[in-house]
């Protein structure tokens, strides 16, 4: 069996402010969208092979078997790794890092956001090329 991506799928109360953040700040583009009556239950954004996904909490109760509706609804933490660090800071312009720009002992220089959601994203870059580990 090979894995061929794995994209997490982040749960929110609304998915409507999480499309400036996604695609005018980082210009993900929004592969899926999926409405639930008035509003969006479900979207997918995309950029390059890196993929993130968000459904609304009510959408999951409609949607998902009991075992999994009961999802709990704390924030979830991604870490993106970039090729510039610098223009991702900038994309960042007005957003409050929660985790201000920091060089960490294994050799990523990084800071992390809050999404409109409230998930906290750590965006990174390596400081030195990195060995593949074969």
């Amino acid at each position: 069996m090979n894995v061929k991506r794995i994209t997490p799928v982040l749960l929110v109360n609304e998915i409507e402010p999480l499309l400036p953040f996604w695609t005018d700040r980082l210009g993900f583009a929004k592969t899926i969208e999926v409405p639930d009556g008035n509003k969006l239950g479900f979207v997918t954004f995309q950029k390059g092979s890196a993929e993130v996904m968000y459904q609304t909490y009510a959408s999951v109760e409609k949607d998902a078997p009991k075992d999994m509706a009961g999802a709990p609804k704390g924030p979830t933490y991604l870490y993106l790794e970039v090729d510039d660090l610098d223009a991702v800071l900038a994309a960042m312009k007005g957003v409050k890092l929660v985790m201000p720009v920091r060089t960490a002992f294994y050799g990523m220089r990084e800071f992390a956001v809050q999404d409109p959601a409230g998930h906290f994203i750590t965006f990174a870059q390596p400081t030195a090329p990195q060995h593949e580990l074969h």
